[in-house]
């Protein structure tokens, strides 16, 4: 590898910053669901369980501001927005959809394994 490639490993390199960005749990979780289908604020917190309100709010932003999220305000009163994903985010869906399959499939081994450390240690 040469000092001019892209490397997450790199403390300076802007590819770190894109992980950060799509790493967080509501990240994730708020692409995944996008990448279903386009929806609405209410729709969002109903399918992403255990999200509030100011954390799916300051996600979204998020998302739109590094353009992975399209925000479509229709300018109606009431007010009538939807998000989706863009195209960047489009392109990220297969990667997340592995990951999810993969929690769903794995979190028993997980929490079997966080079971018998805690057993084992007790006092951490």
């Amino acid at each position: 590898m040469t000092d001019s490639e892209p490397s997450v490993f790199d403390a300076t390199c802007s590819a770190r910053h894109a992980l950060e960005i799509i790493s967080g749990k509501w990240a994730i979780l708020i692409m995944s669901a996008l990448g279903e289908s386009p929806m609405r604020n209410g729709e969002l917190m109903r399918r992403v369980g255990g999200i509030s309100q100011k954390m799916l709010t300051q996600t979204l932003r998020e998302l739109e501001s590094n353009g992975l999220v399209v925000r479509d305000d229709r300018g109606t009163v009431p007010p009538n927005v939807e998000y989706r994903l863009s195209g960047l985010g489009q392109s990220l869906t297969s990667t997340l959809s592995v990951l999810d399959r993969w929690a769903e499939e794995n979190f028993p081994a997980l929490d079997a394994a966080r079971e018998r450390y805690l057993q084992q240690n007790p006092k951490r």
